[in-house]
């Protein structure tokens, strides 16, 4: 794989366990296959960035496509690592049922692909959490912005694998633009939905909880 990390810095060598251990999937390195998204990651409104460019040979390497299962356990990573606003009984008990329900073991794979999880998603999720949107909403919701999935490097092995190729300054009057407006698309079109009205056949979190709806229900997939 052909992959793109933006960064305010060169990164030659990631660093195995650098970084935060509050990013959407734990402690790793966050990557795209899209230079674009790397570019806009890049920058923010007080500097400037580089994107680094790199080739993972992924031969061997157990990797994790969230993409193979339903939002929910997507969701239910990004309890467990990221700070969410749960300030209701109900946002509550669904993070801890999505957790034990939906999430799985993660710690065996050395790279997860899947959703990125920027400031849009958050407000998404947080009204799945509240009983606000569906289950379905909340899928369809992921695809708006256009953000593409991240690649993320975990392991010791993934981090052995990565070789650096290149790098590229990333200025900010080109790159930051672009990266606000893709986030007001998100946010447009996920405001467009309308929230109050009632949709047959839908699914909320607050069935999923009270049927004990688990990851492998039909009516999920």
């Amino acid at each position: 794989m052909i992959l793109y990390h933006g960064s305010d810095k060169i990164i030659e060598q990631p660093k195995y366990r650098g970084g935060k251990d509050n990013n959407d999937y734990g402690y790793g390195f966050y990557c795209t296959e899209y230079p674009e998204l790397a570019r806009e990651w890049a920058v923010t409104s007080e500097r400037d960035g580089f994107i680094n460019s790199y080739e993972l040979d992924v031969n061997g390497l157990n990797i994790l496509r969230l993409e193979n299962y339903s939002v929910l356990t997507w969701l239910s990573i990004l309890l467990i690592n990221r700070e969410f606003l749960v300030d209701t009984p109900l946002s509550r008990e669904a993070k801890r049922y999505i957790v034990n329900e939906f999430g799985i073991d993660y710690s065996k794979y050395d790279i997860i692909i899947g959703y990125r999880a920027d400031d849009s998603y958050f407000t998404f999720a947080q009204d799945f959490l509240r009983n606000v949107i569906s289950y379905e909403q909340l899928s369809k919701a992921m695809h708006f912005g256009e953000l593409g999935d991240q690649v993320v490097l975990k392991s010791e092995l993934a981090f052995s694998r990565i070789q650096f190729l290149s790098n590229e300054a990333v200025l900010r009057q080109d790159w930051l633009e672009k990266k606000i407006n893709r986030d007001m698309r998100a946010r447009k079109a996920y405001y467009s939905i309308d929230k109050n009205a009632y949709v047959p056949n839908s699914i909320y979190v607050m069935q999923i909880i009270d049927e004990e709806m688990k990851r492998d229900d039909p009516r999920l997939q």
